[in-house]
C-alpha cells in the first residue's frame, strides 16, 4: 500500500495531509494518523481494498448523488444547484412569506445548473420533479456595528458571567448580575456587555464548571438564571430560606467554590419547583415551543443525575444500553417513570433562558445599543446531551484542538467533539442552524470562538498528543452564509475569535461577510513596537487582553511569566523571557507616548499602564472596542490560564464588588469616561 493512494483518499475525504505552521514550515501527516481520523469517518484505509472501498464510498456520497436538503447562495445572485438537475427544467419557488412563483432552472457558463436570482433573503423551498430542496438565501454580510450603533464607533465591557457578583446569587454569577453589570455600563455609556459561554454543562456534576465545554450549546447553563427575574424576589427568598440559607455563606468568597455553590443552588432551584402550586402557564407554553429537543436534553439531566448519584458510569457512553438510544424505548419507560424529574430540568431552562432574555431588554432599556453579546464555543462534551441525542451530528473518535502555535507551543487538544461535515451537508445544516439560534437568541451579538472552525478544524485522534493530528475541511462558504442569513433574522453582530493559526485568505473572507474579527493589543506590532491606533483595522473588535491573556496590569508586571514558571515548577521565569518582557514595556509605552495615550517616562506603578492601554485601543479604527472587566478594574489576574486544570483557579475568579457598584471607583469610572469620551470622536 502507497502513502500515495492514502494521501489522496484523506484529501477526497477532506482531510489535509500537510498542514503548515505558525513558523510557516510544512508539516505532514504521519500515516497511522491519517487512518484513524479516516476510521473515525467510516472510511476505513487499512489495506489498498480498503482504500478502494472507501474512495467507491465517497462516490457514492459525492453531492448529486445523495440528496442535499438544502442549498445555500447569495441576495440577488443566482443560486447553484448541486450535479443532478438539468437547465431547462420547471421549478415551483415558494418564498418563506409562503408566496408562490414558477421559476425555469439555468446553466451557469460553467455548466452547473442554478436557480435564478432571489430578491429575498430566507428560507425558501424549491420543487421539481417531485423534489424539494431548502434554499437559504443569505444578505451579503452580517449585521454590522454600524446598522445597531449608526452614531459613532461602539465601546462596551466583556465579563465572565460566572465572576459577576449581586447580592443573592449564591456564589455563581447569573443573570441578575449580568443584567445589573450592563445597567452600571450603559451608564458610563458603554453599548454591550460581552459575556463567557452560558451554554448548557452537566447538572448532576458542578465540578465541570468550563465555560468552553459545555454539555449542549443548544440550551443555557441553568446556575446562570435568576429565577427572582421570573417568579419575583418573595418566592425566591422562601426557596433559599427552605434550602437551608447555605447560598448566602458562599457569596462573600473571592473564588467560586463550585461542588458547594452548585449543589445549594440546586437545592434551593428543586425547592423553588416543590413548592410551586402549579406549573406557570408560560413554561408550559415555552415547553411545549421547545419541542423534542428540550425533552432529549432533560431527559439526559434527569437519567445523568440517576447515574451520577447512584454510582453508575459518568459518561452516557458506559451506561446500560437501553439508556444510551435517546429514541430507545428504554429512554421513554424511563421519561414515563420520572416524568416529574424531567419535568423540573425542563424548568431549569425556562428559568434560564426568561432571565436572559430579561438581561438583556435590561441592558437595551438602560441605553445600550447592542446590549448582551453571546460567546459560542467551537465545540461540545462527547459525553453531553448533545452527542447523546443526536449521536449522528457529531464527530466520535476524534478531538477538536489547535496545532502548536506562539502562544502554545505544544498544540491543544480541547477534549471537545463537533459536527461531522458529512453530517452537516446530507443534514441541511440543521445542526449548524439550531446552534446559531440558540446562540443569538436575546443578544444583541455573538463571539464564535475559534472561527476557524468554520473552514477547517485540527482534529486529534483518541489517545493521540496534541500534535498529532490534521486539519479536516467544512464547507465555509455555506457556513458563512447561514451566520449572515441569521445574524440578520436575529437583529446580532458577529465576532469572529481569529487568534492564532488562521489559513491564509480566511480573514478577507471574514471580511467580505461582515463577521468581525478580533485584535488584541499584545498581537498588534509592526516591526520592533507596536502598532499605532490609526493602524488597526476598522473591521474587527479591539481589546486589550482576553480571558486566555494576561491583564494589562499582570502583563506590565509579568504575573503571566511567573504563573507559567510555577506551573513549571521553577522559582523564576525563562531569563530570556523576561529579558523580552522588559525590552517590550519599553517599546509598549512608547506606543502609547506616541499615540497620545500616555507621557513621560515609563512609571513605577501598573495604573497609569492600565490607564494608558485602554486610551491607547479605544483611539483603534475599530467600529467595535471591547474592554475587559479585568482590565476596566487594573485587575492583576487572567480568567484562565491555557494548559493548566488544578494549577491555577481558571474560571473560578469573582470581580471585586457588586455589579452595580463595581465600576464606581472613581479611577475606573475616569477610565470608562476616558474610553467613552474618545469613541464618540469622528
Amino acid at each position: 500500500m502507497t502513502d500515495a493512494a492514502l494521501r489522496d483518499l484523506a484529501r477526497q475525504a477532506g482531510i489535509h495531509p500537510e498542514w503548515v505552521d505558525y513558523r510557516a514550515e510544512r508539516r505532514s501527516v504521519a500515516p497511522d494518523i491519517l487512518r484513524r481520523i479516516l476510521d473515525a469517518m467510516s472510511l476505513p484505509a487499512d489495506s489498498p481494498a480498503q482504500i478502494a472501498q472507501s474512495l467507491h464510498h465517497l462516490g457514492d456520497h459525492a453531492p448529486g448523488r445523495t440528496a442535499q436538503p438544502l442549498v445555500t447562495g447569495d441576495l440577488g445572485q443566482p443560486l447553484t444547484l448541486p450535479p443532478g438537475d438539468t437547465a431547462g427544467t420547471r421549478a415551483e419557488l415558494t418564498l418563506e412569506d409562503g408566496r408562490r412563483q414558477d421559476v425555469t432552472l439555468g446553466q451557469g457558463d460553467d455548466g452547473r445548473t442554478f436557480v435564478p436570482a432571489i430578491a429575498e433573503t430566507g428560507y425558501h423551498r424549491l420543487v421539481r420533479d417531485g423534489r424539494e430542496t431548502v434554499l437559504a438565501v443569505a444578505p451579503a454580510r452580517c449585521l454590522g456595528v454600524e446598522d445597531l450603533a449608526p452614531q459613532g464607533r461602539a465601546w462596551g465591557l466583556t465579563a465572565q458571567t460566572y465572576a459577576i457578583r449581586r447580592d443573592g446569587d449564591g456564589g455563581i454569577g447569573d443573570m441578575g448580575g449580568v443584567a445589573l453589570l450592563a445597567e452600571a455600563a450603559a451608564r458610563h455609556g458603554a453599548d454591550a456587555l460581552a459575556l463567557s459561554p452560558c451554554h448548557a454543562l452537566f447538572a448532576a456534576e458542578p465540578t465541570r464548571f468550563g465555560p468552553y465545554s459545555p454539555s449542549s450549546r443548544l440550551f443555557l447553563n441553568v446556575l446562570h438564571g435568576d429565577p427572582a427575574m421570573v417568579l419575583g424576589v418573595d418566592r425566591v427568598a422562601a426557596a433559599v430560606a427552605a434550602a437551608g440559607g447555605e447560598q448566602i455563606a458562599l457569596e462573600g468568597l473571592p473564588l467560586i467554590d463550585w461542588p458547594a455553590a452548585g449543589v445549594a443552588k440546586f437545592r434551593m432551584l428543586r425547592a423553588l419547583f416543590d413548592g410551586l402550586p402549579e406549573l406557570p402557564d408560560d413554561f408550559v407554553a415555552f415547553r411545549r415551543a421547545a419541542g423534542p429537543s428540550l425533552e432529549d436534553h432533560a431527559r439526559f439531566e434527569a437519567i445523568h443525575r440517576q447515574q451520577v448519584a447512584g454510582g453508575g458510569a459518568w459518561r452516557w457512553q458506559d451506561w446500560p444500553t437501553a439508556l444510551c438510544d435517546a429514541a430507545g424505548p428504554g429512554v421513554a419507560a424511563f421519561a414515563d417513570e420520572h416524568a416529574r424529574e424531567v419535568t423540573f430540568h425542563a424548568f431549569l431552562q425556562w428559568i434560564a433562558q426568561r432571565s436572559h432574555a430579561a438581561a438583556q431588554q435590561r441592558a437595551l432599556a438602560a441605553g445600550m445599543r447592542i446590549g448582551l453579546v453571546a460567546d459560542m464555543a467551537v465545540g461540545m462534551d462527547g459525553a453531553g446531551s448533545h452527542a447523546w441525542s443526536r449521536p449522528g451530528d457529531v464527530m466520535t473518535g476524534l478531538a477538536v484542538g489547535a496545532p502548536p502555535d506562539l502562544i502554545n507551543g505544544h498544540g491543544q487538544n480541547w477534549g471537545l467533539t463537533t459536527f461531522a461535515p458529512p453530517a452537516l451537508v446530507t443534514g441541511g445544516f440543521a445542526p449548524f442552524i439550531a446552534t446559531l439560534r440558540a446562540a443569538m437568541q436575546d443578544s444583541g451579538g455573538v463571539r464564535i470562538d475559534h472561527v476557524m472552525g468554520l473552514a477547517r478544524l485540527w482534529v486529534v485522534p483518541d489517545g493521540a498528543g496534541a500534535v498529532e493530528g490534521a486539519y479536516i475541511t467544512y464547507p465555509v462558504d455555506d457556513l458563512l452564509r447561514l451566520v449572515a442569513l441569521e445574524s440578520h433574522r436575529h437583529r446580532a453582530l458577529v465576532i469572529g475569535e481569529d487568534l492564532g493559526t488562521v489559513e491564509p485568505g480566511f480573514r478577507r473572507a471574514l471580511d467580505r461577510r461582515g463577521v468581525y474579527g478580533m485584535r488584541v493589543l499584545w498581537f498588534e506590532r509592526q516591526g520592533d513596537g507596536f502598532l499605532p491606533p490609526g493602524q488597526w483595522t476598522s473591521e474587527a473588535a479591539s481589546m486589550t487582553t482576553t480571558h486566555d491573556l494576561p491583564s494589562v496590569r499582570g502583563w506590565w508586571q509579568g504575573e503571566d511569566i511567573r504563573l507559567r514558571a510555577g506551573v513549571a515548577g521553577l522559582d523564576a521565569g525563562d531569563p530570556a523571557e523576561v529579558a523580552e518582557r522588559d525590552h517590550d514595556r519599553t517599546r509598549l509605552w512608547q506606543a502609547f507616548v506616541d499615540s497620545g495615550a500616555a507621557g513621560g517616562a515609563p512609571p513605577d506603578t501598573a495604573e497609569p499602564v492600565v490607564d494608558a492601554a485602554v486610551r491607547h485601543v479605544a483611539g483603534t479604527r475599530s467600529n467595535l472596542m471591547l474592554l475587559p472587566v479585568e482590565d476596566a478594574l487594573a485587575l492583576p489576574d487572567q480568567p484562565n490560564l491555557p494548559g493548566t486544570i488544578d494549577e491555577h483557579p481558571n474560571w473560578r475568579r469573582r470581580l471585586p464588588a457588586p455589579a452595580d457598584r463595581v465600576l464606581d471607583a472613581p479611577a475606573v469610572a475616569e477610565r470608562l469616561e476616558a474610553v467613552a469620551r474618545i469613541r464618540a470622536r469622528p
